[in-house]
């Protein structure tokens, strides 16, 4: 099964009823979410060995939080939803969507937020940032976006994601539109963006015991049924692995098909869970799960692959 988003006028009565009962998609809701998820990693770097980098990446998410309200992003995404509707492709894919100078002005801010608060190795990073032309910024997106993680520092990739994916989920959060479920392949991949997930999350609540993957981009959450392997969709060799109990909030399923692994994040276990905070608090279980032979299949944005 496929995600796709269509225009809401475009959308049958009782397409509609279905889509609110069971919600394929869930797009981001931005109020408080950077705050709520720089206050996950405050406090999960309490008593954890990463700590000074958890709270390093909450120092990012509450400049997100006050660079989000003070460059609120205003465009009419009716035109662009209505063509990746007939095309059948995510709206907001990140390999043909232009990027607007926006997400420029947006990282500018963010520098402008972050300098008091950083030093070192951190500050001259930002100041490098700072300085570099519109051009070099771009290129340096493109090859984010392209997974050609190599060609940017490892210590730039947070800050330029960071960016973008305020930028992106701004957008997400303004699509006028409404997802239904479909024949369909690359439920790997985010339905809105076309990026990766970051983690998956069962949720507790309205849509308990249902499992959505989080975007590591444009922060939107879509439906992924629990039997199956999230990068192949395989069930039959899947496995659960945790560093506590089988009651720990946070797993990892590990596919014996494709070899890959995803974090599971349970809300009913821990109702404070934050996917971005929790997976990268938890990066112990990834060098457990690469240890058994794993390759992981998601993506945090505070945390890229080595150069």
């Amino acid at each position: 099964m496929s995600i796709r988003i269509i225009p809401q006028d475009q959308l049958e009565k009782s397409e509609k009823t279905t889509a609110e009962m069971i919600p394929p998609l869930l797009f981001p809701r931005l109020k408080n979410l950077y705050s709520r998820r720089a206050a996950r990693l405050r406090d999960l770097a309490a008593k954890n060995p990463l700590g000074d980098y958890l709270r390093f990446a909450a120092m990012i998410a509450e400049a997100q939080e006050i660079v989000l309200y003070d460059h609120p992003l205003h465009i009419d995404l009716h035109a662009r939803l209505t063509q990746s509707a007939s095309e059948g492709k995510p709206p907001l894919n990140i390999h043909t969507l232009p990027r607007d100078p926006h997400w420029q002005r947006l990282l500018h801010s963010l520098i402008a937020e972050l300098k008091p608060e950083m030093s070192g190795q951190a500050l001259a990073v930002l100041e490098n940032l700072e300085k570099a032309s519109a051009t070099e910024l771009e290129t340096l997106a493109a090859a984010l976006f392209a997974g050609e993680y190599a060609q940017v520092s490892s210590d730039k990739a947070p800050f330029i994601w960071a960016a973008l994916s305020l930028y992106w989920a701004q957008m997400a959060a303004l699509i006028p539109g409404k997802a239904r479920a479909e024949m369909g392949e690359q439920r790997q991949f985010c339905p809105v963006c076309a990026s990766m997930p970051v983690a998956s999350v069962v949720h507790m609540g309205s849509h308990e015991g249902a499992r959505y993957l989080h975007c590591n981009l444009c922060e939107s959450e879509w439906h992924v049924v629990r039997s199956k392997c999230s990068q192949c969709e395989q069930s039959r060799d899947l496995h659960y692995w945790s560093l506590d109990s089988e009651q720990a909030a946070v797993k990892a399923e590990s596919c014996g098909d494709c070899g890959t692994y995803l974090k599971m994040l349970y809300q009913e276990k821990d109702p404070a869970i934050e996917p971005v905070a929790d997976d990268l608090a938890s990066l112990i279980l990834d060098a457990r799960m690469e240890q058994e032979g794993f390759a992981r299949s998601s993506l945090n944005p505070f945390m890229f692959p080595g150069e």
